[in-house]
């Protein structure tokens, strides 16, 4: 991997934890979780009509616009349900590891067989996840709700991932998310909207934010579409897309960093520790796939 390649890739890494950086700190975290996908279809249209691109070329793979769009609002919505009480520090790693689920799906379901390495690399996951939220002296499920959302917000991305995967063989990433996000944003406004609490206007509870804290708003969206950019563009100076995919996992004790000495979470070394034994695990899964 080239020294540019490296530096696009790590800097992507450590962007990429601010979305739920924001998403947990903000007293209208469904309203921070919109916008993001606002930003993400402002600046794919901006990209599409800048460079000329046919906006409706990505409706060739709508069954996997469909996919991956029902995939954001499940991810979404479990992200936010988690962060709501549960530890950056403890989940964002949790929901960070798809390549589990990717790899539960191609085995099961696709026909895909594995070696042994990546079978390690999916046990060190386990492990890192389990001990990432374990708190020494408690039940060994101290926060069974929030383990259990995060879980299923990895599956969500994990699908989110496949869906994705295909549909980049005949559309660009650009056309690909304008065209969704049409889609993805009534609905994931709908979705945000349910169970907000009584007397909260729709008006408070998703745009509040762009008055009130715009800055904010505004930085969480746009970083969390220049992390994804940059790996764009990392695939385009020819960077392996497996050798990509292990290094991206660094984000992880990223994010562990930022709940512990932003957000006063509590056993940074600890979770430190085993947040970088489940990044090792996702980088053996996708490096042995």
């Amino acid at each position: 991997m080239s020294g540019i390649i490296l530096v696009l890739v790590l800097t992507s890494a450590a962007l990429h934890p601010l979305r739920e950086f924001f998403i947990k700190g903000d007293a209208t975290p469904e309203g921070v979780t919109l916008a993001v996908n606002i930003w993400f279809f402002i600046l794919a249209g901006g990209q599409v009509f800048a460079t000329g691109q046919d906006p409706w070329a990505a409706l060739e793979v709508w069954p996997m616009m469909l996919i991956s769009g029902c995939g954001l609002w499940f991810y979404y919505w479990c992200v936010v349900a988690t962060l709501r009480s549960g530890d950056l520090s403890i989940y964002y790693p949790i929901t960070r590891s798809s390549p589990v689920f990717v790899v539960f799906v191609g085995y099961f379901f696709l026909g895909h067989s594995y070696s042994l390495v990546l079978l390690s690399g999916i046990a060190l996951v386990i492990i890192g996840a389990f001990m990432l939220q374990y708190r020494p002296g408690t039940s060994l499920l101290s926060e069974p709700s929030n383990l259990a959302l995060a879980f299923l917000a990895m599956c969500g991305h994990g699908v989110i991932t496949i869906a994705d995967a295909e549909a980049m063989k005949q559309v660009t990433p650009e056309v690909f998310m304008f065209a969704m996000y049409i889609m993805v944003i009534p609905g994931m406004a709908i979705v945000l909207s349910v169970g907000r609490p009584a007397g909260r206007s729709v008006y408070q509870h998703l745009f509040v934010g762009w008055t009130a804290t715009p800055i904010r708003f505004a930085v969480a969206g746009i970083t969390a579409y220049v992390s994804y950019y940059l790996i764009l563009m990392a695939f385009q100076l020819g960077a392996n897309v497996a050798a990509v995919s292990a290094v991206r996992q660094v984000s992880i004790p990223f994010s562990v960093l930022m709940g512990c000495m932003i957000y006063k979470e509590a056993r940074m070394t600890a979770r430190l520790t085993w947040s970088i034994l489940l990044a090792l695990g996702v980088a053996v899964i996708v490096l042995a796939k």
